[in-house]
């Protein structure tokens, strides 16, 4: 699903026009971008949550030269699906 899908379903299930719909999933969408920016972190409860997880620095191989070349520390996002998702996914 793209963000335009996304937009589209949020304005055919609510009273809201195509505009305010890319206006509310744009709002939505930053605050969980703030959030994850920040460290503190969004849950959603019975969906999951998006961090920031620090990665350690390491040894990387380029697959097309073999070369060996040092990869820096750095912060990746990170999403733990909940429960609810997980057993949803799964009885698919």
């Amino acid at each position: 699903m793209k963000k335009t899908d996304l937009i589209f379903n949020l304005s055919n299930h609510s009273d809201l026009s195509k505009a305010d719909a890319k206006t509310s999933v744009e709002v939505i969408l930053e605050a969980l971008t703030q959030g994850i920016v920040s460290g503190d972190g969004v849950e959603v409860r019975g969906f999951g949550g998006f961090y920031k997880k620090h990665r350690k620095a390491r040894l990387g191989i380029n697959p097309k030269t073999s070369e060996r070349t040092q990869v820096g520390e750095k912060f990746v996002p990170f999403f733990k699906p909940g429960k609810s998702l997980r057993e949803a996914v799964d009885n698919q």
